[in-house]
């Protein structure tokens, strides 16, 4: 683990020393050894003091190193243009950097400061990098709407620490049934705008729309995890409040992923579309996780995980698009069948693993969380089915929207170069060949 963290520092050291390439083969090294870790120490709870780590811990760790690979195979116009390619790539690097230790750190006040300090490099990869004139507005619009909510969370953490005399984990879950409800919204309240939950979500297709690929990837693929990840570590604060009286979040998630269902049937905005699906995937994880059985947790990790790569792949597809025409708008992008046969298979590749078909992990996970919320309460079956069915409709709508019809565009045009395709082959592997050990994600819970 100590190990990994000092190879991604020493990287981070040379974005200013080698090439691009250099950079991104070392990232792809640590992904794969991250994935080593997970494999050789999956029965360890924790690793050490220090630098803990379980299995969730590692899987998300392994999760953002791929993701962060895959930002720099995706941004290689930055490289080719050079727009500050070397504070690009550093700022990738320090992203990283804060995802590990927000998720491996065993002290609930050192992961609150390492969970805000993500949002700094990627405050300035939207600023810095973002393609439209409004992204200063969606990048302060982000940083605030999030700094703000984990306010709360901070005094939390002082009032406990200063009451109890520790904030590590291992220490809180022995206390964890003494603590009142009062503080119950004021912990949980940064992890619910940032995972993003229905009516706390409005930052994010602002900051979609107006990020750069590598900001739409990482704010998809990682941050919006950090609220699932916080989720898993202070709910066992209040396990009993969240027995008798979790039914209202997990209504709000249920409810509110059926709404976002409604409203990405209406968007004309492709990333807007792909980022108002988030919200109704992430509404599915919360509810997993509030039910608090082994069913849903686990659930909820794979979901993490394959929302993750899936959703980074279908803005890496609307990317490819917008490069090509300068548009994200569903009402010109028509017929790309016509222009792009091949990419027109990865478009119904991954749309249909966003509305969750076998043999991709979404699937396996929603029927995790759906056997967990069923058997907390029978009553969520119907939102559930309409949750699923409006999912499927705005997937096949994106596909159809963008693969039929007749195409207008008669300019020129560059074709899909193999770096492209390399990019979209890569998040599909392992979305559909991790279903293989679904046993070890069940293994921690």
């Amino acid at each position: 683990m100590l190990g990994l963290f000092m190879g991604m520092c020493m990287l981070s050291l040379c974005t200013l020393i080698f090439s691009w390439e250099v950079i991104q083969c070392g990232l792809f090294f640590l992904s794969f050894l991250s994935i080593f870790f997970i494999y050789c120490f999956c029965s360890f709870k924790c690793l050490s003091i220090m630098m803990g780590g379980d299995l969730l811990s590692f899987s998300l760790i392994s999760l953002s190193c791929w993701i962060c690979s895959l930002m720099l195979l995706a941004s290689y116009k930055i490289n080719v243009n050079n727009f500050d390619k070397e504070k690009f790539s550093f700022l990738v690097i320090l992203i990283l950097i804060f995802l590990f230790l927000s998720f491996s750190c065993l002290d609930l006040l050192m992961f609150y400061i390492f969970f805000e300090c993500v949002l700094i490099p990627t405050f300035l990869l939207i600023i810095g990098w973002g393609g439209q004139p409004e992204r200063l507005q969606a990048g302060i619009y982000m940083f605030f709407y999030t700094l703000c909510a984990s306010l709360p969370l901070l005094v939390g953490i002082l009032s406990l620490y200063e009451v109890k005399g520790s904030v590590m984990y291992y220490v809180l879950v022995l206390i964890g049934s003494k603590m009142e409800v009062v503080w119950f919204f004021i912990f949980i309240i940064a992890f619910l705008v940032k995972l993003p939950m229905f009516l706390l979500h409005l930052w994010l297709p602002k900051a979609h729309v107006e990020a750069p690929i590598a900001g739409s990837m990482i704010l998809a693929g990682i941050l919006l995890k950090l609220g699932g990840y916080g989720l898993f570590r202070v709910l066992f604060l209040f396990q009993k409040f969240v027995i008798y009286s979790g039914g209202f979040l997990l209504s709000v998630g249920l409810i509110g992923g059926l709404w976002t269902g409604f409203i990405c049937l209406r968007q004309v905005d492709l990333k807007s579309l792909i980022a108002y699906s988030s919200v109704g995937h992430m509404g599915m994880v919360m509810g997993g996780i509030i039910t608090l059985n082994s069913w849903g947790c686990s659930g909820a990790l794979l979901l993490m995980i394959a929302h993750g790569l899936c959703s980074s792949a279908l803005f890496c597809l609307a990317n490819l698009v917008y490069e090509r025409f300068y548009s994200r708008s569903l009402m010109v992008l028509k017929g790309l069948m016509s222009i792009f046969p091949m990419l027109g298979m990865w478009w119904f590749l991954f749309c249909v693993f966003n509305m969750a078909a076998p043999p991709s992990m979404n699937l396996f996970g929603e029927i995790f969380l759906m056997m967990s919320m069923i058997s907390w309460s029978r009553w969520t079956v119907f939102c559930l089915v309409l949750l699923s069915f409006f999912s499927a409709c705005y997937s096949l709508f994106m596909f159809s929207s963008t693969q039929h019809g007749k195409s207008w565009m008669v300019f020129s045009f560059s074709g899909i170069s193999i770096r492209e395709y390399i990019l979209l082959f890569l998040h599909f592997v392992p979305l559909n060949f991790l279903v293989f050990n679904l046993d070890l994600w069940s293994y921690w819970f």
